[in-house]
């Protein structure tokens, strides 16, 4: 598979596009914007958190998720934080937001950032054989090992982005906050006070119900 470093862009930008909950934010996703950002070249990254994850349960707002990732990315020079499929109405569907990407900027070189827990489970996506039609696909692995797809699918084409993975989860970010612990150091210092005063307001309102 070529190295996306090496390779000379076409006319018109290359943009990146990460996606994710972002329930909450944390310096594992900063320090992979980052990454990608060099790694693929990228003329831009767009962090697009999930409206309505159609895959997973959200604990934050849409709206305080949206606002915690903004403050996270702030400044981070070629990232920007999109709220497209918090605006959208219905499920956030990848498929979706690279068609809107594609037709409000048709003349970028878009290119997808999954992990590679997502690129093997891919075939459950909606119309996920459009996606690589849409955007190159680069996938992120752990640990070492060569990302591979589920043997469900159809072989699909993608590049590696060997970036620096931090060994936080936003399922262990949660668990600390419910049980009222700090998550210095987990997420960036711009938000952690609005991040475990959110979690505080969720587990008062447990307790009054």
């Amino acid at each position: 598979m070529p190295d996306p470093a090496t390779e000379v862009p076409p006319a018109g930008r290359r943009t990146g596009i990460l996606g994710g909950s972002f329930d909450p934010p944390h310096v594992g996703h900063v320090s992979v914007a980052r990454d990608l950002v060099e790694e693929l070249r990228l003329d831009r990254l767009l962090v697009i958190p999930a409206g309505d994850p159609p895959h997973r349960e959200v604990t934050l707002t849409a709206e305080v998720r949206l606002d915690l990732t903004r403050r996270a990315f702030a400044d981070l020079p070629g990232i920007e934080v999109s709220p497209m499929e918090i605006e959208r109405a219905g499920p956030s569907y990848t498929v979706d937001t690279l068609e809107a990407i594609a037709r409000r900027f048709p003349s970028d070189r878009l290119v997808l950032a999954i992990g590679a827990d997502q690129l093997a489970a891919i075939h459950r996506w909606d119309r996920w054989r459009r996606i690589p039609e849409l955007a190159r696909i680069a996938v992120m692995p752990r640990s070492g090992r060569e990302p591979a797809p589920s043997p469900k699918s159809t072989p699909i084409e993608y590049v590696v982005a060997n970036v620096t993975r931090v060994d936080i989860s936003a399922s262990r970010i949660r668990q600390r906050l419910e049980e009222g612990r700090s998550v210095h150091l987990l997420v960036p210092e711009t938000i952690r006070h609005d991040v475990e005063r959110a979690w505080a307001g969720r587990r008062a309102r447990h307790v009054t119900q």
